[in-house]
Protein backbone atom coordinates (compact mmCIF):
# COMPACT_ATOMS: atom_id res chain seq x y z
CA UNK A 1 0.00 0.00 0.00
CA UNK A 2 1.57 3.89 -0.42
CA UNK A 3 2.55 5.48 2.08
CA UNK A 4 -0.56 7.85 2.03
CA UNK A 5 -2.72 5.41 2.52
CA UNK A 6 -0.91 3.51 5.32
CA UNK A 7 -1.08 6.86 6.91
CA UNK A 8 -4.57 7.30 6.88
CA UNK A 9 -4.80 4.14 8.03
CA UNK A 10 -2.89 4.28 10.72
CA UNK A 11 -4.51 7.53 12.45
CA UNK A 12 -7.91 5.26 12.34
CA UNK A 13 -6.39 2.94 14.90
CA UNK A 14 -6.44 2.87 18.28
CA UNK A 15 -3.09 4.75 19.54
CA UNK A 16 -2.37 1.67 21.85
CA UNK A 17 -2.47 -0.46 18.68
CA UNK A 18 0.66 1.38 17.12
CA UNK A 19 3.45 0.18 18.71
CA UNK A 20 3.17 -3.36 17.99
CA UNK A 21 2.65 -2.15 14.59
CA UNK A 22 5.93 -0.25 14.25
CA UNK A 23 8.08 -3.83 15.90
CA UNK A 24 6.43 -5.28 12.46
CA UNK A 25 8.62 -3.86 9.63
CA UNK A 26 10.95 -0.58 9.18
CA UNK A 27 8.58 0.82 6.80
CA UNK A 28 5.58 1.00 9.43
CA UNK A 29 8.18 2.20 11.90
CA UNK A 30 8.84 5.31 9.83
CA UNK A 31 5.71 5.98 8.88
CA UNK A 32 4.77 5.94 12.62
CA UNK A 33 7.04 8.83 12.65
CA UNK A 34 4.40 11.16 11.20
CA UNK A 35 2.87 13.52 13.27
CA UNK A 36 -0.68 13.55 11.38
CA UNK A 37 -1.86 10.18 12.63
CA UNK A 38 -0.58 11.17 16.52
CA UNK A 39 -2.09 14.29 15.91
CA UNK A 40 -5.59 12.73 15.13
CA UNK A 41 -5.35 10.32 17.95
CA UNK A 42 -4.65 13.13 20.23
CA UNK A 43 -7.93 14.42 18.85
CA UNK A 44 -10.20 11.76 18.66
CA UNK A 45 -9.19 9.79 21.91
CA UNK A 46 -8.71 12.93 24.22
CA UNK A 47 -10.68 15.73 22.60
CA UNK A 48 -7.46 18.15 22.28
CA UNK A 49 -8.79 20.62 19.72
CA UNK A 50 -5.06 23.04 19.70
CA UNK A 51 -3.65 23.56 16.50
CA UNK A 52 -0.69 21.11 17.38
CA UNK A 53 1.68 22.38 15.16
CA UNK A 54 2.62 25.07 17.35
CA UNK A 55 4.83 22.11 19.28
CA UNK A 56 7.40 22.29 16.86
CA UNK A 57 8.69 25.29 17.60
CA UNK A 58 9.55 23.97 21.21
CA UNK A 59 10.69 20.71 19.83
CA UNK A 60 8.11 18.50 20.48
CA UNK A 61 5.75 16.40 18.33
CA UNK A 62 2.21 15.27 18.62
CA UNK A 63 3.37 11.83 19.35
CA UNK A 64 5.75 13.01 22.30
CA UNK A 65 2.34 14.67 23.84
CA UNK A 66 0.15 11.16 23.10
CA UNK A 67 2.65 8.81 24.15
CA UNK A 68 4.28 10.83 27.50
CA UNK A 69 1.39 12.72 28.57
CA UNK A 70 -2.09 11.76 26.98
CA UNK A 71 -1.37 8.08 27.23
CA UNK A 72 0.84 8.00 30.23
CA UNK A 73 -1.59 10.08 32.69
CA UNK A 74 -4.68 8.23 31.44
CA UNK A 75 -5.80 6.29 34.48
CA UNK A 76 -5.84 9.21 36.16
CA UNK A 77 -8.47 11.02 34.18
CA UNK A 78 -12.11 10.98 35.38
CA UNK A 79 -14.12 11.61 38.83
CA UNK A 80 -12.22 10.77 42.00
CA UNK A 81 -12.77 11.17 45.86
CA UNK A 82 -9.56 12.52 48.23
CA UNK A 83 -8.81 11.01 50.94
CA UNK A 84 -9.41 13.84 53.61
CA UNK A 85 -10.86 12.31 56.94
CA UNK A 86 -14.55 13.13 57.15
CA UNK A 87 -14.45 15.93 54.83
CA UNK A 88 -13.71 13.86 51.47
CA UNK A 89 -14.30 16.17 47.93
CA UNK A 90 -14.58 15.84 44.79
CA UNK A 91 -11.83 16.11 42.00
CA UNK A 92 -12.22 15.99 38.42
CA UNK A 93 -9.06 15.59 36.20
CA UNK A 94 -9.83 16.57 32.82
CA UNK A 95 -7.46 17.25 29.26
CA UNK A 96 -7.50 20.68 28.85
CA UNK A 97 -5.71 21.73 25.94
CA UNK A 98 -2.09 20.30 26.02
CA UNK A 99 -2.30 20.13 29.76
CA UNK A 100 -3.92 17.66 32.50
CA UNK A 101 -5.54 19.02 35.21
CA UNK A 102 -6.87 18.12 38.25
CA UNK A 103 -9.95 20.53 39.44
CA UNK A 104 -11.50 20.30 42.86
CA UNK A 105 -15.16 20.82 42.41
CA UNK A 106 -16.54 22.94 45.44
CA UNK A 107 -20.12 23.78 46.24
CA UNK A 108 -21.48 27.39 46.26
CA UNK A 109 -21.33 29.73 49.19
CA UNK A 110 -23.71 28.44 52.39
CA UNK A 111 -26.59 28.49 51.74
CA UNK A 112 -27.47 29.22 47.75
CA UNK A 113 -27.80 25.44 46.81
CA UNK A 114 -28.56 26.77 43.32
CA UNK A 115 -25.68 28.82 42.50
CA UNK A 116 -22.95 26.98 40.15
CA UNK A 117 -20.05 25.00 41.77
CA UNK A 118 -17.09 26.24 42.24
CA UNK A 119 -13.50 25.03 41.37
CA UNK A 120 -9.86 25.22 41.68
CA UNK A 121 -6.90 23.61 40.17
CA UNK A 122 -4.61 21.05 42.64
CA UNK A 123 -2.20 19.93 39.84
CA UNK A 124 -1.29 19.95 36.15
CA UNK A 125 0.70 18.13 33.71
CA UNK A 126 2.18 18.95 30.89
CA UNK A 127 4.56 18.36 27.96
CA UNK A 128 6.14 21.87 26.64
CA UNK A 129 9.36 22.41 26.51
CA UNK A 130 10.68 19.16 27.91
CA UNK A 131 10.77 15.71 26.13
CA UNK A 132 9.60 14.36 29.97
CA UNK A 133 5.78 15.56 31.53
CA UNK A 134 6.15 18.01 34.27
CA UNK A 135 3.76 17.65 37.41
CA UNK A 136 3.35 21.10 39.10
CA UNK A 137 1.38 21.40 42.36
CA UNK A 138 -1.15 24.34 41.96
CA UNK A 139 -1.91 24.64 45.80
CA UNK A 140 -1.55 28.52 47.49
CA UNK A 141 -1.36 31.61 45.89
CA UNK A 142 2.10 31.88 44.53
CA UNK A 143 1.32 29.86 41.66
CA UNK A 144 2.86 26.39 40.21
CA UNK A 145 5.43 24.92 41.64
CA UNK A 146 7.45 21.16 41.66
CA UNK A 147 5.00 18.07 42.16
CA UNK A 148 4.58 14.44 41.73
CA UNK A 149 1.98 11.88 41.02
CA UNK A 150 1.97 8.18 41.70
CA UNK A 151 -0.73 5.86 40.34
CA UNK A 152 -0.50 3.63 43.36
CA UNK A 153 -3.37 0.98 41.73
CA UNK A 154 -6.19 0.67 39.60
CA UNK A 155 -8.59 3.84 40.17
CA UNK A 156 -6.30 5.06 42.67
CA UNK A 157 -3.34 7.47 42.71
CA UNK A 158 -1.73 10.35 45.19
CA UNK A 159 0.02 13.35 44.19
CA UNK A 160 2.68 15.35 46.86
CA UNK A 161 4.05 18.58 46.74
CA UNK A 162 7.62 18.77 46.63
CA UNK A 163 7.56 22.71 47.63
CA UNK A 164 5.30 23.01 50.41
CA UNK A 165 7.04 26.25 51.70
CA UNK A 166 4.73 27.88 48.08
CA UNK A 167 1.88 27.51 50.49
CA UNK A 168 2.92 29.61 53.19
CA UNK A 169 1.78 33.14 53.19
CA UNK A 170 3.98 35.94 54.62
CA UNK A 171 0.82 36.79 57.10
CA UNK A 172 1.86 33.34 58.64
CA UNK A 173 -1.30 30.91 59.89
CA UNK A 174 -3.50 33.83 60.42
CA UNK A 175 -3.42 35.36 56.91
CA UNK A 176 -3.76 31.48 55.36
CA UNK A 177 -7.07 31.22 57.55
CA UNK A 178 -8.47 34.36 56.64
CA UNK A 179 -8.24 34.09 52.82
CA UNK A 180 -9.57 30.31 52.70
CA UNK A 181 -12.58 31.57 54.94
CA UNK A 182 -12.73 33.77 51.94
CA UNK A 183 -12.73 31.46 49.29
CA UNK A 184 -14.91 28.56 51.06
CA UNK A 185 -17.43 30.30 53.06
CA UNK A 186 -17.55 33.48 51.23
CA UNK A 187 -16.96 35.48 55.16
CA UNK A 188 -14.96 36.49 57.40
CA UNK A 189 -15.11 34.62 60.66
CA UNK A 190 -16.73 37.91 62.45
CA UNK A 191 -19.91 37.14 60.12
CA UNK A 192 -20.38 33.90 61.75
CA UNK A 193 -21.93 34.50 64.99
CA UNK A 194 -22.58 30.74 65.81
CA UNK A 195 -19.83 29.59 68.43
CA UNK A 196 -20.23 26.16 67.63
CA UNK A 197 -20.21 27.16 63.55
CA UNK A 198 -17.16 28.71 64.47
CA UNK A 199 -15.61 25.82 66.03
CA UNK A 200 -16.44 23.66 62.84
CA UNK A 201 -14.73 25.91 60.43
CA UNK A 202 -11.57 26.50 62.41
CA UNK A 203 -11.62 22.42 63.10
CA UNK A 204 -12.44 22.06 59.06
CA UNK A 205 -9.18 24.56 58.11
CA UNK A 206 -6.89 22.57 61.08
CA UNK A 207 -7.54 19.50 59.52
CA UNK A 208 -7.27 19.61 55.62
CA UNK A 209 -4.84 22.10 55.22
CA UNK A 210 -2.51 19.86 57.17
CA UNK A 211 -2.09 17.72 54.30
CA UNK A 212 -0.34 20.42 52.39
CA UNK A 213 -2.05 18.77 48.57
CA UNK A 214 -0.76 15.14 49.34
CA UNK A 215 -3.35 13.35 49.15
CA UNK A 216 -4.89 10.22 48.17
CA UNK A 217 -7.55 9.78 45.68
CA UNK A 218 -9.81 7.13 45.21
CA UNK A 219 -11.94 6.53 41.80
CA UNK A 220 -15.35 7.45 42.04
CA UNK A 221 -18.27 7.12 38.87
CA UNK A 222 -21.32 8.37 38.28
CA UNK A 223 -24.35 6.80 39.06
CA UNK A 224 -25.95 4.33 36.12
CA UNK A 225 -29.53 5.53 34.91
CA UNK A 226 -32.30 4.09 33.82
CA UNK A 227 -36.19 5.30 32.59
CA UNK A 228 -37.38 3.85 35.41
CA UNK A 229 -36.23 6.03 37.47
CA UNK A 230 -37.84 8.59 39.56
CA UNK A 231 -35.36 11.42 38.09
CA UNK A 232 -32.17 11.29 36.28
CA UNK A 233 -29.58 10.31 39.21
CA UNK A 234 -26.28 12.10 39.49
CA UNK A 235 -24.77 15.11 42.22
CA UNK A 236 -26.43 17.11 43.85
CA UNK A 237 -25.69 20.26 46.29
CA UNK A 238 -27.60 20.12 49.94
CA UNK A 239 -27.64 21.94 52.86
CA UNK A 240 -26.12 20.48 56.07
CA UNK A 241 -27.06 23.13 58.91
CA UNK A 242 -23.64 24.36 60.92
CA UNK A 243 -21.51 22.42 58.16
CA UNK A 244 -22.91 24.27 55.29
CA UNK A 245 -23.08 22.76 51.84
CA UNK A 246 -22.13 19.30 50.82
CA UNK A 247 -22.13 17.02 47.89
CA UNK A 248 -24.24 14.20 47.34
CA UNK A 249 -24.86 11.24 45.11
CA UNK A 250 -28.11 10.38 44.28
CA UNK A 251 -28.38 6.68 42.92
CA UNK A 252 -31.25 4.15 42.27
CA UNK A 253 -31.68 0.40 43.68
CA UNK A 254 -34.73 -0.92 42.53
CA UNK A 255 -37.67 0.16 45.41
CA UNK A 256 -35.06 1.76 47.20
CA UNK A 257 -32.88 5.07 46.46
CA UNK A 258 -29.96 6.38 48.32
CA UNK A 259 -28.39 9.80 48.61
CA UNK A 260 -24.07 9.43 49.61
CA UNK A 261 -21.92 11.79 50.57
CA UNK A 262 -19.44 12.89 48.51
CA UNK A 263 -18.19 15.02 50.81
CA UNK A 264 -19.13 15.25 54.72
CA UNK A 265 -18.23 16.44 58.27
CA UNK A 266 -17.30 15.56 61.55
CA UNK A 267 -20.08 14.00 62.52
CA UNK A 268 -21.58 12.04 59.20
CA UNK A 269 -18.19 11.66 57.07
CA UNK A 270 -18.33 11.82 53.24
CA UNK A 271 -18.78 8.04 52.01
CA UNK A 272 -21.77 7.72 54.06
CA UNK A 273 -25.34 7.11 52.91
CA UNK A 274 -26.85 10.04 54.51
CA UNK A 275 -30.62 9.70 53.42
CA UNK A 276 -32.44 6.31 51.89
CA UNK A 277 -36.36 6.84 50.25
CA UNK A 278 -38.01 4.33 50.00
CA UNK A 279 -39.97 4.53 46.64
CA UNK A 280 -42.46 1.22 47.96
CA UNK A 281 -43.85 3.90 50.42
CA UNK A 282 -45.13 7.27 48.98
CA UNK A 283 -46.54 9.96 51.28
CA UNK A 284 -50.33 11.60 50.72
CA UNK A 285 -49.26 14.67 53.20
CA UNK A 286 -52.06 16.98 54.27
CA UNK A 287 -53.44 20.28 52.74
CA UNK A 288 -51.04 23.04 53.56
CA UNK A 289 -52.87 24.44 56.54
CA UNK A 290 -52.63 21.08 58.16
CA UNK A 291 -49.25 20.38 56.89
CA UNK A 292 -48.09 23.45 58.91
CA UNK A 293 -48.55 21.59 62.16
CA UNK A 294 -44.89 19.52 62.84
CA UNK A 295 -47.60 16.70 65.13
CA UNK A 296 -49.62 16.08 62.21
CA UNK A 297 -46.93 15.45 59.57
CA UNK A 298 -44.85 13.23 62.46
CA UNK A 299 -47.96 11.35 62.51
CA UNK A 300 -48.28 10.49 59.00
CA UNK A 301 -44.54 9.78 58.94
CA UNK A 302 -44.62 7.87 62.35
CA UNK A 303 -47.61 5.40 60.95
CA UNK A 304 -45.31 4.90 57.53
CA UNK A 305 -42.85 3.71 59.76
CA UNK A 306 -44.39 1.24 61.91
CA UNK A 307 -45.71 -0.29 58.65
CA UNK A 308 -42.63 -0.53 57.29
CA UNK A 309 -41.13 -2.68 60.17
CA UNK A 310 -44.33 -4.76 60.10
CA UNK A 311 -43.60 -5.71 56.53
CA UNK A 312 -39.36 -5.72 57.40
CA UNK A 313 -40.48 -8.66 60.09
CA UNK A 314 -43.23 -10.66 57.78
CA UNK A 315 -40.15 -10.35 55.38
CA UNK A 316 -38.55 -12.17 58.29
CA UNK A 317 -40.16 -14.65 59.45
CA UNK A 318 -40.68 -15.53 55.46
CA UNK A 319 -36.91 -16.25 55.24
CA UNK A 320 -36.85 -18.35 58.21
CA UNK A 321 -39.69 -20.30 56.93
CA UNK A 322 -37.90 -20.71 53.66
CA UNK A 323 -34.50 -21.82 55.36
CA UNK A 324 -36.40 -24.38 57.90
CA UNK A 325 -38.61 -26.03 54.95
CA UNK A 326 -38.66 -26.34 51.10
CA UNK A 327 -42.58 -26.98 51.80
CA UNK A 328 -42.88 -23.94 53.57
CA UNK A 329 -41.06 -21.69 50.77
CA UNK A 330 -43.11 -22.88 48.16
CA UNK A 331 -46.03 -22.08 49.99
CA UNK A 332 -45.18 -18.51 50.70
CA UNK A 333 -44.19 -17.96 47.05
CA UNK A 334 -47.36 -19.17 46.02
CA UNK A 335 -49.00 -16.71 49.08
CA UNK A 336 -49.13 -12.94 49.00
CA UNK A 337 -47.21 -11.38 51.53
CA UNK A 338 -48.87 -9.21 54.81
CA UNK A 339 -52.41 -10.04 53.56
CA UNK A 340 -54.47 -6.91 52.85
CA UNK A 341 -53.12 -2.98 52.29
CA UNK A 342 -49.39 -4.59 53.75
CA UNK A 343 -46.30 -5.14 51.57
CA UNK A 344 -47.99 -6.80 48.86
CA UNK A 345 -50.33 -4.54 47.83
CA UNK A 346 -48.41 -1.68 49.47
CA UNK A 347 -45.47 -2.08 47.84
CA UNK A 348 -47.02 -2.58 43.70
CA UNK A 349 -49.12 0.50 44.48
CA UNK A 350 -46.12 2.56 45.34
CA UNK A 351 -44.04 1.14 42.73
CA UNK A 352 -46.97 1.75 40.32
CA UNK A 353 -47.38 5.43 41.77
CA UNK A 354 -43.86 6.15 41.50
CA UNK A 355 -44.10 5.68 37.53
CA UNK A 356 -47.18 7.50 37.40
CA UNK A 357 -46.32 10.35 39.36
CA UNK A 358 -43.65 11.32 36.88
CA UNK A 359 -45.86 13.52 35.50
CA UNK A 360 -48.04 14.43 37.92
CA UNK A 361 -49.28 17.85 38.72
CA UNK A 362 -47.71 19.35 41.57
CA UNK A 363 -48.86 20.14 44.73
CA UNK A 364 -48.96 22.88 47.42
CA UNK A 365 -45.86 22.12 50.23
CA UNK A 366 -44.74 24.66 53.14
CA UNK A 367 -42.10 23.28 55.95
CA UNK A 368 -44.26 22.54 59.42
CA UNK A 369 -43.98 25.29 61.79
CA UNK A 370 -40.78 24.81 63.84
CA UNK A 371 -38.71 23.25 61.17
CA UNK A 372 -35.77 24.89 60.35
CA UNK A 373 -34.22 25.51 56.74
CA UNK A 374 -30.94 27.25 56.02
CA UNK A 375 -32.76 28.22 52.62
CA UNK A 376 -35.86 29.62 53.10
CA UNK A 377 -36.09 29.89 49.19
CA UNK A 378 -37.50 26.33 48.58
CA UNK A 379 -40.01 25.83 46.36
CA UNK A 380 -43.30 25.90 47.58
CA UNK A 381 -44.99 23.31 45.14
CA UNK A 382 -43.68 19.30 44.92
CA UNK A 383 -44.13 16.69 43.08
CA UNK A 384 -45.00 13.58 45.20
CA UNK A 385 -43.28 12.61 48.98
CA UNK A 386 -41.93 9.29 50.04
CA UNK A 387 -41.24 7.99 53.07
CA UNK A 388 -37.16 7.88 53.68
CA UNK A 389 -35.00 7.40 56.57
CA UNK A 390 -31.53 10.14 57.52
CA UNK A 391 -28.29 9.49 58.95
CA UNK A 392 -27.64 11.25 61.91
CA UNK A 393 -24.60 10.69 64.69
CA UNK A 394 -22.51 12.46 67.23
CA UNK A 395 -18.99 14.08 66.55
CA UNK A 396 -16.77 11.65 65.29
CA UNK A 397 -19.53 9.41 63.73
CA UNK A 398 -20.98 7.95 67.36
CA UNK A 399 -23.96 6.32 67.85
CA UNK A 400 -25.35 6.86 63.91
CA UNK A 401 -28.56 5.58 63.78
CA UNK A 402 -31.41 6.08 61.07
CA UNK A 403 -34.22 8.15 61.78
CA UNK A 404 -37.57 8.91 59.85
CA UNK A 405 -37.76 11.94 57.43
CA UNK A 406 -39.90 12.93 54.30
CA UNK A 407 -38.18 13.02 51.27
CA UNK A 408 -40.06 15.61 48.95
CA UNK A 409 -39.36 15.84 44.98
CA UNK A 410 -39.64 19.14 43.76
CA UNK A 411 -38.95 18.73 40.20
CA UNK A 412 -36.20 17.03 38.38
CA UNK A 413 -33.28 18.77 39.18
CA UNK A 414 -34.21 19.64 43.03
CA UNK A 415 -35.60 17.94 46.22
CA UNK A 416 -35.15 18.07 50.37
CA UNK A 417 -35.47 15.95 53.17
CA UNK A 418 -37.01 16.73 56.02
CA UNK A 419 -34.94 15.36 59.36
CA UNK A 420 -37.99 14.16 62.03
CA UNK A 421 -36.25 13.94 64.96
CA UNK A 422 -34.00 16.95 64.12
CA UNK A 423 -36.70 19.56 62.99
CA UNK A 424 -34.58 20.73 60.29
CA UNK A 425 -34.61 20.45 56.41
CA UNK A 426 -32.15 20.04 53.48
CA UNK A 427 -32.38 21.41 50.28
CA UNK A 428 -30.50 19.78 47.44
CA UNK A 429 -29.79 21.24 44.24
CA UNK A 430 -28.44 19.22 40.97
CA UNK A 431 -24.95 19.50 39.81
CA UNK A 432 -25.29 20.64 35.96
CA UNK A 433 -21.49 19.77 35.06
CA UNK A 434 -20.77 17.45 32.86
CA UNK A 435 -17.47 14.99 33.55
CA UNK A 436 -16.22 12.84 31.40
CA UNK A 437 -14.85 9.82 32.19
CA UNK A 438 -16.77 8.66 34.69
CA UNK A 439 -19.50 6.36 33.55
CA UNK A 440 -19.73 3.43 35.38
CA UNK A 441 -18.52 0.21 33.40
CA UNK A 442 -21.25 -1.85 34.37
CA UNK A 443 -23.72 -1.57 37.57
CA UNK A 444 -21.34 -4.31 39.69
CA UNK A 445 -18.60 -1.48 39.65
CA UNK A 446 -20.67 1.45 40.45
CA UNK A 447 -22.05 -1.19 43.41
CA UNK A 448 -18.75 -2.48 44.08
CA UNK A 449 -17.66 1.98 44.45
CA UNK A 450 -20.30 2.41 46.93
CA UNK A 451 -19.29 -0.15 48.91
CA UNK A 452 -15.74 0.70 49.35
CA UNK A 453 -16.42 4.55 49.64
CA UNK A 454 -18.51 3.57 52.99
CA UNK A 455 -16.02 1.12 54.30
CA UNK A 456 -13.37 3.34 53.93
CA UNK A 457 -15.51 6.52 55.79
CA UNK A 458 -15.97 3.57 58.75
Amino acid sequence: LPPELLVQIFGSLPGTDLPSLARVCTTFRRILRTDTIWRRRCREEYGVCENLRKLEITGVSCRDVYAKLLHRYRHILGLWQPDIGPYGGLLNVVVDGLFIIGWMYLPPHDPHVDDPMRFKPLFRIHLMERKCATVECMYGHKGPHNGHIQIVKKDEFSTKCNQTDHHRMSGGRQEEFRTWLREEWGRTLEDIFHEHMQELILMKFIYTSQYDNCLTYRRIYLPPSSPDDLIKPGLFKGTYGSHGLEIVMLSFHGKKAKGTKITGDPNIPAGQQTVEIDLAHPLHLPDVENLRDFSELSRIVLKVQEQVRREEQEEEQRQEEEDRSPQAASHSAAKPLGGEGTDGGETSAGAEGTAQDKSTASQPFTLPMGVISRNEDYPRTCRICFYGTGLIAGHGFTSPERTPGVFVLFDDDRFGFVWLELKSFSLYSRIKVSFQNAEAPSREAFDEMLKNIQSLAT
